[in-house]
């Protein structure tokens, strides 16, 4: 016979001491993802992982990390057995992209580019921050090697990053600035998205591309009847990228579309709109764990002082950097002059000249996008190498010069 005695029950004490575990446990989860979602800690794990990434790169442990980035899994069938290099680009980096519809979405039906005059001039400076270092970038690398495939990389500013950059720098600046630097963000990768799509797809599959677009249907008419079930939209928005990936078209587009396919505005009694409620959930996820391991197996690459050197003798390399830090800037300010002069736009009241310029200079922060564009316009390489050291370099540049002019910015103004 077993033994029939039953185990003891637990003591009103120990009950206790379970439940205030408990309880501490999700406070400490609660409050790092609370964390998570301030722009100053994303940037900072972003930066992070980038510096980790480098030391790793450049140590005895590069050629297991070279491995682990070239190491394949998934299923073949579906199209989807990629490196774990890959998984980052094509899928962690989708999270990212849709938050960043989400951002776009919410900015169009309810935040300041739903009025085209407030809107004007962020995204004129959006349209000359793209156009100006994609030309100066095309002109100082015509006729070098890769020269006609560096001009996308410089276009890209990371949102993460570069508001990063300006929480913490300019907190006691006019709040209108970071409004100013997210439209402008938004617009500018909205810009690399449509790039992407047009540009660096090869070949396209039309029969995945129109399962893709019947499933981004169905995803639409479910936000439209107001449908809740969070357990069908994830298999559609997980169809949806499987299908665009398998289409041969860049698989972060299927983020951006679910971004934008998502209801933005509250009904009556909601508490949050459905965009709200993903974008609430997801924002830690990107820039705790899916932005920052995209940029670890992309910044990985060896740092010596002739690598260093061979940025600034690579024409590609070296209007990639240019593209960056003085592109950006001068495109910038010079599409928000033409729109001031034009009258399409005004200056808000808080803001002169000299706070743009500060946010000009930040928007070369290119980071995650042109990194992923390096990626796509570059074969694996050298000059691949030379070109992410370039946007890293370039990333480095402009955020340091732009704390600088914020902080005389946050000076002058409290005197």
């Amino acid at each position: 016979m077993g033994d029939s005695r039953t185990r003891p029950k637990s003591s009103p004490r120990v009950k206790r001491m379970q439940r205030r575990r408990a309880q501490a446990a999700r406070s400490a989860a609660a409050e790092v993802v609370r964390f998570l979602r301030t722009e100053q800690i994303g940037g900072l794990v972003l930066l992070g992982a980038t510096a980790l990434a480098l030391i790793i790169a450049n140590s005895p442990l590069a050629d297991a990390y070279q491995r682990l980035s070239a190491y394949t899994f998934g299923p073949q069938s579906l199209h989807l057995n990629l490196s774990v290099a890959q998984w980052a680009q094509d899928g962690l980096l989708t999270v990212f992209f849709v938050v960043a519809g989400l951002e776009l979405k919410r900015e169009l039906v309810v935040g300041e580019l739903r009025n085209f005059r407030q809107a004007a001039l962020p995204i004129a400076g959006a349209i000359g921050g793209m156009v100006v270092p994609a030309l100066l970038c095309f002109l100082i690398a015509f006729g070098a090697p890769g020269g006609a495939d560096a001009w996308a990389v410089p276009i890209a500013t990371d949102i993460a990053f570069a508001l990063a950059v300006l929480a913490i720098c300019a907190r006691d600046l006019p709040p209108s600035l970071r409004v100013f630097l997210l439209s402008l963000a938004i617009v500018d990768d909205l810009g690399a998205i449509l790039l992407i799509a047009l540009v660096f797809t090869a070949h396209v599959a039309f029969l995945p591309l129109l399962g893709a677009a019947a499933v981004l249907v169905v995803y639409a008419l479910l936000q439209q009847f107001r449908f809740r079930g969070w357990w069908l939209y994830v298999p559609l928005a997980l169809a949806a990228w499987a299908l665009v990936h398998a289409s041969g078209v860049h698989a972060t587009i299927a983020g951006v579309a679910v971004g934008l396919l998502t209801r933005v505005k509250p009904d009556p009694g909601e508490h949050e709109s459905p965009a709200q409620a993903l974008e609430h959930r997801l924002q830690p996820i990107s820039a705790g764990i899916c932005v920052p391991l995209f940029a670890f197996f992309s910044a990985g690459i060896a740092i010596s002082a002739g690598a260093l050197g061979a940025i600034f003798t690579d024409r590609a390399s070296l209007g990639v950097l240019i593209g960056l830090v003085v592109g950006k800037t001068v495109g910038v300010l010079a599409g928000a002059a033409v729109a001031v002069r034009s009258k399409l736009a005004e200056l808000p009241e808080a803001l002169d000249w000299r706070d743009l310029t500060a946010v000009a200079v930040v928007t070369g922060c290119g980071f995650t996008v042109s990194l992923l564009i390096a990626e796509l316009a570059f074969d694996y390489g050298e000059q691949q190498a030379r070109v992410k050291g370039a946007v890293l370099l370039g990333s480095l540049i402009a955020s340091l010069l732009a704390a600088a002019l914020l902080r005389r910015q946050v000076r002058v103004r409290t005197r």
